[in-house]
């Protein structure tokens, strides 16, 4: 392995510095929401289903500028961005879906989120109309001598509990606040070029692990069992570029399985030094109703607290999943997830991606 060195770069930060900072933070102006409210009523006379629409469908010329910069901050800036402006509660749930689409289309291409070839995923806690339905049809493992069942990630994502760090399989995750919780739900956010850097200042041998194949399972995603899995670095390099994937819960699927190779005792030291570190270098955001996050998956990792909801219908996301054109390229081995890891390919997503390009 060639010498590992600290990451550079606006995507290596501290949560005390971002938690305040306008860098990753726009707002659509009156006259940009003016031209989206247009759109959305120009699609909605040719009767167009927002699975169906593409960006050419949904112009919003005013918007191309800040696209640009949204793309240019996730890629090669801080890798997060809030976008700010929408008022949901001028839209019915439709409205709100199509004019998602079409400004996220504007932004990059949308990918399939789960085997079910789901694009746009209702976050929301299920279990507050059946609490069996999270696990029975989003995956769940019983646990011998252990009440309950360990629920897969995508399963957790469906409940109110938290969601520990973890990156997710595309370029770019997009989360649009409808309403929120009565209490917690905040998104934590951490930069993993940070915490890449701060192991190998502290722990260079544990740093040096997390470049070894750890292995994965592809439980709740593409497989409905986790008898399904595949090794993959939790970081990696390519022309001076870094990405992490990771997920602890499919790190610990996989672990169940006995012909799965074992991690390695740095690997496993390395693995609850990496959540230490997540914590102590993220900030939390609250969401507000409108808001639209944009998150690099190869250089940020997010986390959501748990929380309670009202009798208000509850927390509700809306979140899309997108490859955008300017993306970098992944090591070489990354296949094996991504499929194609040429810079700015039409990747990630579970599955089949979709084919409609930006633009």
């Amino acid at each position: 392995m060639p010498e590992i060195r600290p990451v550079g770069g606006d995507c290596v930060w501290h949560g005390r510095d971002m938690a305040n900072a306008a860098r990753w933070q726009r707002e659509l102006s009156p006259a940009q929401v003016a031209e989206i409210d247009r759109a959305l009523a120009a699609v909605k006379a040719r009767g167009m289903r927002w699975e169906n629409m593409t960006a050419a469908d949904f112009p919003l010329p005013s918007f191309t500028a800040l696209a640009e910069d949204i793309r240019s901050e996730l890629e090669d800036g801080c890798g997060l961005t809030l976008l700010r402006g929408l008022d949901p509660s001028r839209y019915t749930m439709d409205e709100l879906k199509l004019l998602y689409a079409g400004l996220c289309r504007n932004i990059g291409s949308l990918v399939y989120s789960n085997r079910a070839g789901e694009i746009m995923r209702e976050i929301r806690d299920v279990t507050r109309d059946d609490v069996r339905a999270v696990g029975e049809r989003y995956g769940a493992l019983t646990e011998a001598g252990k009440p309950g069942a360990f629920l897969s990630s995508y399963a957790r994502t469906l409940t109110n509990q938290l969601l520990r760090f973890h990156t997710d399989r595309c370029d770019v995750v997009a989360l649009f606040c409808i309403r929120q919780a009565q209490a917690g739900g905040a998104s934590q956010l951490c930069s993993s070029p940070a915490v890449h850097n701060e192991m190998l200042r502290r722990r260079p041998e544990l740093c040096a692990a997390l470049y070894d194949p750890v292995w994965r399972s592809r439980f709740g995603e593409e497989d409905a069992t986790d008898d399904s899995s595949y090794p993959l670095p939790v970081w990696g390099v390519r022309g001076g570029k870094f990405t992490s994937h990771y997920s602890r819960t499919f790190i610990e699927v996989a672990q169940r399985r006995p012909e799965v190779p074992r991690l390695s005792a740095a690997q496993a030291e390395a693995i609850d030094l990496l959540h230490e570190l997540a914590e102590q270098l993220s900030f939390e955001m609250s969401f507000r109703p409108g808001d639209i996050q944009f998150v690099n998956n190869h250089v940020i990792y997010h986390a959501r607290r748990a929380f309670e909801d009202g009798a208000d219908g509850g927390r509700l996301l809306l979140r899309l999943w997108m490859a955008v054109p300017n993306s970098r390229a992944l090591p070489e081995g990354h296949e094996i997830l991504w499929r194609d890891i040429a810079a700015g390919a039409l990747r990630g997503g579970i599955g089949q991606t979709q084919t409609t390009p930006v633009g």
